[in-house]
């Protein structure tokens, strides 16, 4: 296949149609508007439907309702939608409903600095809603890995039945380079899971499958369902027990929690010799590579870390770098989030410093080389 220049946002779109996306519910804002362009166009020629509804929260809504009649969703929106889209999501994490979000982040809070590039919805990503659940964030730092992570995340959400937020940012939705997309055949679809057993043979939606997930009918195909967001039995049904709530809390965790080591994705470079290391994720790990390079040309021995999965957390593999290094810098487009996960990893292992912007600029890899040489000098 021939390669095409295309923009991060529309590689989320193209990859959404890939992995067998066919209902979209959105509305505009920037900087992913153009997902919801693309999805509009794109979405009829395959038998789709996009609908822009009132506002983020009827979005967030009839999303999950056309995921519980048996479509694979996506909805895409930026940091002030996403907080509206909060309580919806928690529910879609308390029901289990397969649903993909695209955040493509933007300066806050509030409505902030639209279409300014930032990363600082880390914690909204995990935390935003509230109570105990579970979720997956991941986060593309090319165009070609937005299309082949938008599939991921769709995967991911059917396989789990959990919400995915596929964490861009700016710097990415706006990227325009040439990419050469999969063919059709060479693309990994996971289906929607369906029952195992007949209704006459006892069928419970929420009876737990093998791997802790249940296989939940879809609405219309002959199975009584009932879906409420309070804590619920195997029948769906709420049920006012300390026993049930703490089995069904800790279910909806260790579901993710059993499968982390292959959810969690990290690449490294230059690490043989490394005696420090940048880790960085999203754009902004665009520029720390380039910082990287620059460092070790000037004789520094430094490794690259780009967290590709932002949650489930990387802990085990931020570990082992601590034991390995004199010391980690962490660059992040935002007043500091992520690097308070790398050091409660790090567990005082090596010092761990930060590297942080929040001017509505992106990094220049002279920034962050700055705070390399910083670094090594303190830990000399």
């Amino acid at each position: 296949m021939s390669a095409r220049l295309m923009q991060g946002n529309e590689a989320v779109a193209e990859g959404a149609i890939a992995a067998g996306v066919r209902f979209f519910g959105g509305y505009p804002i920037t900087p992913s508007t153009e997902i919801a362009e693309m999805m509009a166009k794109l979405l009829p020629k395959v038998g789709g439907t996009f609908i822009q509804m009132e506002d983020e929260i009827a979005s967030m809504g009839v999303i999950l309702g056309a995921s519980l009649a048996g479509k694979k969703v996506l909805t895409a929106s930026s940091g002030p939608g996403i907080s509206l889209k909060q309580e919806l999501i928690g529910y879609a994490s308390a029901t289990e409903i397969p649903a993909v979000i695209v955040n493509v982040q933007r300066v806050g809070p509030s409505t902030g600095q639209p279409t300014a590039p930032s990363q600082g919805d880390v914690m909204q990503a995990r935390w935003g809603t509230h109570g105990d659940h579970s979720i997956i964030a991941i986060s593309p730092w090319s165009v070609r890995e937005a299309f082949d992570l938008t599939i991921k995340s769709v995967n991911y959400a059917e396989r789990f039945r959990v919400p995915v937020i596929l964490l861009m940012d700016e710097i990415v939705g706006h990227l325009r380079e040439n990419v050469e997309l999969p063919a059709e055949n060479e693309i990994e679809i996971y289906p929607r899971r369906a029952p195992k057993i007949s209704r006459a043979e006892g069928y419970e939606p929420y009876a737990p499958d093998e791997d802790l997930v249940p296989n939940i009918a879809n609405f219309g195909e002959g199975y009584h369902v009932h879906v409420t967001g309070l804590i619920h039995d195997e029948t769906g049904f709420p049920v006012g027990s300390p026993k049930v709530t703490e089995d069904s809390i800790r279910r909806m965790h260790e579901k993710i929690e059993r499968a982390a080591d292959e959810i969690i994705e990290v690449q490294q470079e230059f690490m043989d010799d490394a005696e420090f290391a940048v880790v960085a994720f999203g754009g902004t790990a665009r520029t720390a590579y380039e910082a990287v390079l620059n460092a070790r040309a000037k004789g520094l021995k430094v490794g690259f870390v780009r967290l590709i999965t932002i949650w489930p957390f990387a802990d085990k593999i931020i570990a082992q770098l601590a034991k390995k290094v004199r010391g980690i810098l962490v660059a992040e487009l935002n007043y500091g989030q992520l690097v308070g996960e790398v050091q409660r990893a790090a567990n005082g292992a090596c010092l761990v410093k930060l590297c942080r912007k929040y001017d509505m600029t992106i990094f220049e890899p002279e920034e962050i080389l700055a705070s390399i040489e910083n670094l090594v000098a303190e830990v000399k």
